[in-house]
């Protein structure tokens, strides 16, 4: 067997936008979020599901780049054709977001599906049997 190339690309693009999310994507939120004039367990409610999508790329990247090894198993490419569909809508829903509430400018104000759906295309297309 051999490292599934669509699949390593997929899961190296997912670990990317995980390190973007996780180191510059914090900093960027956790301040405006924490003092904003929001109420405390709104706040921190936010907070948590900022840190819950932080632990889903970081799991659904390992996920796909096991899943491109040459051990790949049976459940590890269901799992990657599982997290490749989570990533293409997750970009999708950014696209439905920006389109509705800002029009064609918004998919430069919320850009997360630029790297959301290659991921999810890449994966789809590393699963293909």
């Amino acid at each position: 067997m051999k490292i599934h190339r669509l699949l390593m690309s997929s899961g190296l693009l997912a670990a990317l936008t995980a390190a973007v999310h996780t180191f510059a994507g914090t900093a960027e939120i956790q301040g405006p979020l924490l003092h904003s004039a929001l109420s405390s367990p709104l706040r921190l409610l936010l907070y948590a599901c900022w840190h819950l999508v932080t632990v889903t790329l970081v799991l659904s990247a390992v996920a796909l780049i096991r899943s491109a090894l040459p051990t790949r198993t049976p459940a590890s490419a269901g799992a990657a054709r599982f997290v490749a569909w989570l990533w293409l809508f997750f970009g999708l829903v950014f696209v439905a977001v920006a389109l509705i509430f800002s029009g064609p400018s918004g998919l430069l104000t919320l850009p997360q599906w630029v790297l959301l759906i290659p991921v999810g295309i890449l994966g789809l297309l590393g699963t293909r049997k």
